[in-house]
């Protein structure tokens, strides 16, 4: 697999929900996390001008901006309105030096049905604003939701989509978003990345957690914490040419509530274990899942295990998920052994 050094980690603002611009920024000087991917209320709250010089004092990188879009406006008066936020949304992407500004495109329009009409509505108001952004030198960046959003939030929903929408445009001004809560599931995925290339203006990581919760939205998790495999898409995105940094973003009504200490340091320990190949320190208290695994071995107190493609299994001291073994494998935690894994098993002592 593909490694991401920690150099390349940023911390999305969404996974630290409930800190302030300032709060959020000391979190990743505290925890020598180089970028911050902003989000426009939180800039709102403290001014632009204040957050900008913020930021660059701590001598963060601001690796995205979220977010612009919603151009699915049902009248005329709501439709100068977008486009009056989506300009504002381009002038605060320049002042902070941001990679990309987001776009999550919005549903259909309201009162209408017709997919074809809300899609063809985000392209003109894409349109539109490319200049305006080419100008300022900020790139757009079309984010695909997953489709259970379509309807409400984006009917930009596989990636392959937003592709095509921004290969109509210059490759510097538009690009897309890669965020893998949104695409795990597209069969088609590998093909689309490299359609991709030179295309991806930023690499969004979190993990798909079972059961989903009744707000769908709040279903994503700490790597290791879901069924994403991370492997293949990270490989593809590096081949399609990306360089820029890897923002965690997470929606989840646990990791807001922990201590943002503990989530900081959580996210870079599973970002180096699973994007980084690195051997965690025996993160605690909490299962985490991991994907196609071959012989699999671990010492009783929580440790360095096994592996993960080419890197290492997650354990979580004697509390592991192991994930659609491809091959049998004798597995041995604390008192615990099993032998073909076909399923998922949870080894406990």
């Amino acid at each position: 697999m593909t490694g991401f050094s920690l150099e390349r980690l940023s911390l999305n603002q969404a996974t630290v929900k409930y800190l302030g611009l300032a709060d959020a920024v000391a979190l990743c000087v505290r925890h020598d996390i180089p970028a911050i991917g902003l989000w426009r209320d939180r800039v709102a709250e403290v001014g632009l001008s204040s957050a900008a010089a913020l930021v660059r004092r701590a001598g963060l990188h601001v690796s995205s901006l979220c977010r612009g879009g919603f151009f699915t406006a049902g009248d005329a008066d709501g439709r100068e309105a977008v486009r009056a936020d989506n300009v504002a949304a381009v002038r605060e992407a320049a002042a902070l030096g941001a990679d990309v500004l987001v776009l999550v495109c919005g549903g259909l329009v309201p009162g209408s049905r017709d997919l074809g009409l809300a899609r063809r509505m985000v392209a003109d108001a894409i349109g539109e604003l490319v200049p305006f952004a080419q100008r300022l030198g900020v790139r757009l960046g079309i984010e695909a939701l997953h489709p259970m959003f379509c309807a409400d939030r984006c009917v930009i929903a596989s990636l392959g989509e937003a592709v095509d929408l921004a290969l109509l445009f210059p490759a510097e001004a538009v690009g897309v978003v890669v965020d893998t809560y949104h695409v795990w599931w597209d069969v088609r995925l590998a093909l689309v990345l490299e359609r991709a290339a030179g295309r991806i203006a930023s690499y969004q990581v979190c993990d798909w957690v079972v059961p989903l919760p009744a707000d769908v939205l709040l279903g994503r998790g700490h790597l290791g914490d879901g069924v994403i495999d991370f492997g293949p898409i990270s490989d593809a995105v590096a081949a399609a040419g990306y360089q820029g940094y890897v923002e965690v973003e997470i929606f989840n009504a646990d990791v807001w509530s922990a201590p943002p200490d503990e989530i900081a340091a959580t996210m870079r320990e599973r970002f180096a274990a699973v994007l980084g190949g690195a051997v965690p320190r025996g993160l605690s208290g909490r299962s985490v899942t991991s994907q196609d695994f071959g012989a699999v071995g671990a010492a009783g107190g929580g440790g360095a295990v096994g592996v993960q493609g080419d890197g290492p299994a997650l354990l979580v001291d004697r509390d592991m998920m192991v994930v659609e073994a491809k091959q049998r494998a004798a597995v041995h935690a604390g008192l615990a052994a099993v032998g073909q894994v076909g399923h998922v098993v949870h080894l406990t002592r």
